[in-house]
C-alpha cells in the first residue's frame, strides 16, 4: 500500500495546481468547480470534517460508490458494531439489486441504551422487509444473544461454537443455519476488511462500482476515505467513524465473491 506522506503529497499538489489565480473575485467560475472534484474540497473550503486520508480504499473507488440509483426491493443483510467502552453503536445495512450493493442505512450511534438499540434492529426489518442476515461483533453476547432471543433462535453458545466449527469443517456457509451470526473480529477482522476493498473496487463492465452509496450516508464515506490499516488490520486511531466501518464490513460478509 502507499505511504500515507505519499498520498497526501500527491492530492495536495493536485489542490494546488487547481488553485491558480483567475480574474476578480480571485478565483473563476471553472477553477471553483474544478477544485471541488477534489476529495480535500469539503474540508478545506467548507469546513466540513472528512478526517485525514487513508491507505485502504482508492479515492476514485469512494467517488465512483456514490454513482449508483437505488431499488428498494431487495434482500438485505445487516452488520452490527456494539458500543463497547467509549466506542458507539453502529448500524450498516445493505441490499441486493442486480448484481450491484445498496447501502440502505449506516448509523453511529453514541452510548445508545441497550434496550432501544434492539428495538432499532427490529424496526428496521419490520421497514424494509425481508432481511437475510443480521451479523454481529461476537465480543459482545449480550447483543446477539438478546437478538437471538427476540427472533427466536437458539441463543446456547456451545450450540453456535458447534455450528460454526462444522460450517468451517466441510466449507458451508454459517449463514445458512442461522438469522443471527456472530462474526470474530481476532478471525475474521483482515479478510473482512480485504472482502470489502475487493467489493468497492471492483468495477462492472460499465465502469461502475458494485457498491452504491448514497451521499447522506456521509459517516461511511468518510470512513471509507480515511480508513488507514497495517496488514489489514483497521488502524483505529487514524480511521474517522471506525465503528461504522466494522458494521459496513460486517454487512458485506453476506455478499459472497464467486469462484473463478
Amino acid at each position: 500500500m502507499p505511504s500515507k506522506e505519499g498520498i497526501m503529497m500527491q492530492w495536495f499538489h493536485e489542490l494546488e495546481s487547481m488553485s491558480e489565480e483567475g480574474p476578480y473575485p480571485i478565483y473563476s467560475q471553472i477553477q471553483i468547480d474544478k477544485a471541488r472534484l477534489s476529495p480535500e474540497f469539503p474540508r478545506e473550503y467548507e469546513l466540513q470534517y472528512i478526517g485525514e486520508v487513508g491507505n485502504i480504499f482508492s479515492v476514485a473507488s469512494v467517488e465512483n460508490c456514490q454513482k449508483i440509483e437505488y431499488n428498494p426491493n431487495a434482500k438485505k443483510s445487516t452488520g452490527l458494531d456494539p458500543s463497547y467502552g467509549s466506542s458507539n453503536f453502529a448500524i450498516v445495512a445493505t441490499q441486493l439489486v442486480d448484481g450491484k450493493i445498496q447501502v440502505i442505512h449506516a448509523e453511529e450511534y453514541n452510548r445508545p441504551n441497550f434496550t432501544e438499540m434492539i428495538d432499532q434492529i427490529w424496526g428496521m426489518k419490520q421497514k424494509y422487509g425481508h432481511v437475510t442476515n443480521i451479523y454481529c461483533d461476537a465480543t459482545n453476547p449480550e447483543v446477539w444473544q438478546a437478538l437471538k432471543r427476540e427472533f427466536g433462535e437458539s441463543y446456547n453458545e456451545q450450540y453456535i461454537k458447534d455450528q460454526i466449527a462444522d460450517c468451517r469443517k466441510y466449507n458451508l456457509h454459517i449463514e445458512d443455519r442461522m438469522f443471527i451470526v456472530p462474526v470474530p473480529f481476532s478471525v475474521e477482522g483482515a479478510k473482512m476488511l480485504q472482502h470489502t476493498k475487493w467489493l468497492l473496487e471492483e468495477k462492472e463492465e460499465d465502469g461502475s462500482s458494485l457498491i452504491a452509496i448514497d451521499k447522506r450516508f456521509d459517516k461511511l464515506l468518510t470512513a471509507l476515505r480515511t480508513a488507514w490499516a497495517n496488514e489489514y488490520k483497521l488502524d483505529k486511531e487514524q480511521t474517522s467513524y471506525n465503528d461504522i466501518l466494522d458494521a459496513f464490513r460486517l454487512s458485506l460478509t453476506f455478499f459472497k465473491r464467486a469462484k473463478s
